[in-house]
């Protein structure tokens, strides 16, 4: 027998070269290398932001729970080594808050639901009716929010002095309700434009006229749109200070906003923990408010801002 052959083994494959990027890789590379950059400076921006808008309010939570010693420390703290609730009992004992609270409650929600029922046909007058006077209307809304407060409340209170408004919550309703028009039909014109003008027509083949058009077709699509514009004419109203300061003279009938200077001395020295713990109740209603229909408020923003 013949001895067998040994096999030489195999050379080891010699190392290929790596192919050369061809130029719109490389700019793909770079464009994903830019991207990733650039998304990680907004989230660092909108970080920033966010800390910057929350920042006063978490002051205010932390002010509100500091004893008086803490707030007259030389050195402050972020956050009260002692937190305390007797902040909010001296400022529940010492002004009428709750009171404060029902008068803009109902002078806001009154304010908030008239300038709503009024604006839905006046919106949809506008939007579907074209002409002179549409036009003249819309431009009366971007006009009428040019004219600063001071100038308009001179003749405002020699009208509500001469129909015996001044000092009492319908004349405040009044005021508010004329003062939030404006923003109401503005915002409430985007949702009518969203409303597919098809559904209008076939409502009319089926015989309906335009009012049981608007109540009957119209209305249910803006549902979501008037929870929104409900809540921002709502929270404006609430947090209105400058009317209600010079309308309202009867601490009885004060809203909210106006009691809030009353922690106020006559030499400007403010009480910062009764303040802070009242500042921080007139908040809740509004919290509150915007977390009860959040979902709709959300809802209403997305259906105005896309047209149908």
């Amino acid at each position: 027998m013949s001895a067998a052959v040994p096999v030489p083994a195999p050379e080891a494959a010699a190392p290929q070269p790596r192919p050369r990027p061809t130029p719109r890789q490389g700019l793909r590379r770079r464009a994903g290398r830019t991207g990733r950059t650039g998304r990680a400076m907004q989230y660092t921006a909108l970080l920033c932001y966010l800390v910057f808008l929350a920042f006063p309010l978490l002051w205010l939570v932390s002010t509100a729970f500091k004893s008086p010693r803490e707030l007259g420390s030389v050195d402050p703290t972020w956050l009260p080594r002692h937190p305390t609730l007797g902040n909010f009992r001296t400022a529940l004992d010492e002004q009428p808050l709750l009171h404060a609270a029902l008068n803009s409650l109902l002078v806001a929600g009154a304010a908030a639901l008239v300038s709503v029922v009024v604006a839905v046909p006046a919106a949809y007058a506008m939007v579907r009716f074209k002409g002179a006077v549409s036009r003249a209307g819309t431009g009366w809304i971007l006009v009428s929010q040019m004219f600063p407060l001071v100038l308009i409340i001179i003749p405002l209170f020699m009208v509500l002095k001469n129909l015996h408004l001044i000092d009492s919550r319908p004349g405040l309703v009044v005021v508010y309700v004329v003062w939030t028009l404006p923003f109401v039909l503005w915002m409430l014109q985007s949702y009518v434009k969203a409303v597919p003008v098809s559904l209008e027509e076939a409502a009319a083949i089926d015989g309906c006229g335009r009012l049981r058009t608007l109540r009957s077709v119209v209305l249910p699509l803006l549902a979501p749109g008037l929870v929104a514009t409900l809540m921002f004419a709502f929270v404006t109203a609430w947090n209105e200070f400058f009317f209600a300061l010079v309308l309202l003279k009867t601490p009885e009938k004060q809203t909210m906003s106006v009691i809030l200077t009353h922690f106020t001395g006559a030499e400007g020295a403010a009480d910062l923990g009764p303040l802070a713990a009242a500042s921080l109740l007139a908040t809740i209603p509004s919290l509150v408010f915007f977390a009860l229909l959040q979902k709709r408020l959300v809802g209403g923003m997305l259906s105005g801002a896309v047209k149908g």
